[in-house]
């Protein structure tokens, strides 16, 4: 059995009753959720929009691989409404790495593997530059140490919010 750990977010729609289902299909597909966090409200990430972004951390044990993990997340995401395809069209007509969505699933960590191809890479690459993820991380696994650089989900959130104080 593996740890998986997993970041929702969305901030279109019901959002609330999304992250709900979401975490019950996780369940059911994935593996047991062993923790969940509160859900943190936060601006948009990477572009404007209007609607605040509600998001929360998963801790679930699994049986499955990373990829396999990867595939039913997708999956949960095209089930509750997120369209890649259309997103694709907006980013390009925006110009915008991202764009507002229904709910978005990342694999944070997987275990402590260190993984980096072109499908996929764990632990997230962008992960201690995000406070809208490290926080409901910490309040989950506030001493886990990212596999990479040793530091522990904590203290990369101290270390962003001083940065962003400066």
């Amino acid at each position: 059995m593996a740890r998986v750990t997993l970041l929702l977010g969305g901030n279109l729609g019901d959002v609330k009753r999304t992250l709900q289902t979401a975490q019950q299909l996780i369940n059911a597909r994935v593996g047991a959720v062993l923790r969940c966090s509160h859900r943190y409200e936060s601006e948009a990430w990477g572009f404007p929009a209007a609607e605040r972004f509600s998001n929360q951390a998963l801790e679930v044990s699994t049986d499955l691989s990373p990829y396999e993990v990867l595939d039913e997340c997708q999956e949960i995401e095209r089930v509750l409404g997120r369209n890649r395809a259309a997103e694709a069209v907006a980013k390009a007509s925006s110009g915008m790495a991202y764009v507002s969505r229904p709910i978005d699933i990342d694999v944070i960590f997987y275990d402590d593997l260190v993984l980096d191809d072109e499908r996929l890479t764990i632990p997230h690459p962008l992960l201690a530059e995000r406070e809208f993820a490290l926080v409901p991380l910490n309040e989950i696994m506030r001493r886990y140490r990212h596999p990479v650089t040793g530091v522990t989900v904590g203290e990369m959130l101290a270390t962003l919010r001083k940065t962003e104080t400066e």
